[in-house]
């Protein structure tokens, strides 16, 4: 019969209940990524993990929890650097760079992850993407508020709302992530720094005041950009 001491140096070899529960999500962004969220099935993400069945439902009620789990702890993340960024004493255009290097690295680091994300959220416009509407929209909402200061100020100009402008920079950083994600576009570091570069470029090129004088040049390089 095994003793009391056996059963305490087998329970320190198993993972505590947290990192169980860290270890199904991981494997979830690995099986969700292989199979894509629809055909993958909840013992898909038990074998991943190397985990018997029954703990996923342990923790999750559903792949749809598991789902809701991954977008929103990287959405949350997001938000917060957005509001960061944003309280920063930073001109506008140095602002959006930033963001755009914070998504494009959060690609760089964890492709999986954010395939997951805009393939199953952010672009399910008939389901998880509705779901978390209101989240999406939140992080618009603070781009936009970036750029309606720099069009008070003078910086931007007003021909667009800062509203659409906040569409199309976002919607031009996930159209890059897209393709690298379908393999339309090289990937490696020197193609993720210029991509930075290029989407802030092609949105702010519009918004620039400077821009009708035919003063902005080539962009700085991201080193310069962001201060470093």
């Amino acid at each position: 019969m095994a003793s009391a001491r056996d059963a305490e140096e087998a329970a320190a070899d198993k993972p505590a209940g947290p990192d169980k529960r860290r270890m199904i999500l991981d494997a979830a962004v690995v099986a969700f990524a292989k199979r894509g969220f629809h055909a993958c099935r909840v013992s898909d993400i038990a074998d991943e993990a190397n985990v018997a069945y029954g703990l996923v439902y342990h923790y999750f009620r559903s792949k749809d929890e598991v789902l809701d789990t991954l977008f929103l702890e990287r959405w949350n993340v997001l938000l917060e650097v957005i509001t960061e960024i944003d309280h920063q004493t930073l001109p506008a255009r140095d602002k959006l760079y930033a963001i755009a290097s914070f998504i494009v690295d959060s690609y760089r680091h964890d492709p999986d992850l954010m395939k997951v994300i805009i393939v199953e959220v952010t672009r399910a416009a008939n389901s998880f993407g509705r779901t978390h509407l209101t989240a999406i929209r939140e992080a618009y909402a603070l781009i936009a508020g970036i750029v309606e200061k720099a069009q008070a100020d003078g910086s931007f100009r007003d021909a667009v709302t800062p509203g659409f402008a906040a569409l199309a920079f976002y919607g031009a950083i996930e159209q890059v992530l897209t393709g690298w994600i379908f393999d339309m576009l090289p990937r490696g570091d020197e193609e993720f720094d210029q991509a930075k570069a290029f989407i802030v470029e092609t949105i702010c090129g519009g918004l620039d005041a400077a821009a009708i004088h035919g003063t902005i040049g080539r962009p700085p390089e991201p080193s310069d950009r962001m201060g470093r």
